[in-house]
Order: C-alpha cells, then structure tokens, then sequence
C-alpha cells in the first residue's frame, strides 16, 4: 500500500469515526433525555443529562489513548447534537414515547455506535486487539453509567442484563473483522448489529446474568 492509499485509508476511518460517534452521541443524549423528563426534570436538567449520557464514554476512551483533548471537547459538533436531541425530547417528548421501551431502544443504539467507534478509534492509536476491545466496551457502557449514576440509580451494566457482554461482543466482532483484513464497513455493520441485536434481543426475553446470592438469608426477628 502506498502513501496515497495510506492516508486515504486513514481519512476514511477518522471520518467513520466521527460518523458513528456523532451517531452515537444523538442516540445516548435522546436516552438521557428522555429519562430526564420522565424524572421531571427541568430544562436545564435534561440538557446536562444528554450532554453527560452521551459524552462520557467517548471522553474516557480518549483520555485512555491519549486522544487529548477529548473530540467531545473539541468539536462543537457533539455539544450542538447533545443539545438538540435535548431539546427534542424536551419539547416533543410525546411523539417519542410512542416507540416502544424508547430509552432501552435508543440506549441500545448508543452502546452499539460507541462500541464500534471506540473500539476502531482505539485500533487506529495502535493498541492490542483485546485491548481494544475492552476500550470499546468501556466506550460503549459509559453513557449510560453517567445517566444512571446521575439520577441516582445502580447503572445499567450492574443489573445483571447483557449490557457490557452486548457491547464487548461487537468490539469483539470489529476487532476479528480487522485481524482478518475484512473490509471496514463489513466489520463496523456487523459489530454494530452484533451488539445491537444481542441487546435488544436480551432486552425483549429477559436474558440476564448470574446473579450473586447470599450464603445465609437473613430471617425474620418476628418469628
């Protein structure tokens, strides 16, 4: 491969980079938001829900790889889509309860998005495939602890339901995708379906993980 063909191949992945994590970004914020205004939250309230729901997985894997400052940070262009998908479900919040489960749905969007970006993005800087993979996941699952954590719930990825094991497996599927010199759209749709699917498909049936139980229950003082 010459140098030509090397920066074009490098272009091509910065920019499906910022595809999918712009992508990502409008999803999580639409899931912030809406679990803002379903806490009644005012408007200012809502819109530091979707910047931090959608930022944050993408700000801790760039300051993982160095990537500083973060492109979150950088580019006004994260801001500005967190900002109208904000306002969106502020305004119009109605129209998108329609959807089904909307939160879960649009949750399982991001974490498919941030997963693939994260992990192509952490290929990019050089890391190890499992490395990366891990990256990816983490960049997946971020969002989404940020919103729980901010209105006080146990994050998502604790509950036991396939969450990060959603988002590890299409990190898994980019990262073998690139050590088999697949083409780049054929690992970044299959990872991003990987995930998306197993999340969903966990979602609709109910699929969880083992769940820690206590050795000795504790009885009953009344009996």
């Amino acid at each position: 491969m010459d140098l030509t063909e090397t920066q074009t191949a490098d272009q091509l992945l910065r920019t499906l980079v910022l595809i999918l994590d712009l992508c990502g970004t409008f999803a999580f914020a639409l899931s912030g938001a809406m679990a803002g205004v379903r806490r009644r939250l005012d408007i200012f309230g809502v819109l530091v829900l979707s910047f931090a729901a959608s930022t944050f997985g993408g700000i801790t894997r760039d300051l993982l790889i160095g990537a500083v400052p973060p492109a979150a940070l950088e580019d006004w262009r994260y801001l500005a889509v967190s900002l109208a998908a904000g306002l969106l479900c502020f305004f119009w919040s109605s129209l998108i309860e329609k959807l089904r489960n909307p939160v879960r749905m649009l949750d399982a969007m991001g974490l498919a998005l941030f997963a693939v970006a994260g992990t192509e993005k952490a290929l990019a800087f050089g890391l190890s495939p499992v490395m990366a993979a891990l990256l990816g996941m983490l960049t997946g699952i971020g969002g989404g602890v940020a919103r729980d954590v901010l209105l006080a719930e146990i994050p998502a990825v604790l509950r036991s339901d396939l969450y990060a094991v959603a988002a590890l497996a299409g990190a898994a599927f980019v990262v073998g995708g690139s050590l088999l010199h697949l083409p780049l759209i054929i690992t970044t749709l299959g990872g991003g379906l990987v995930c998306f699917g197993l999340r969903v498909i966990a979602i609709r049936r109910g699929w969880r993980l083992p769940i820690a139980r206590e050795s000795n229950p504790p009885t009953s003082l009344d009996g």
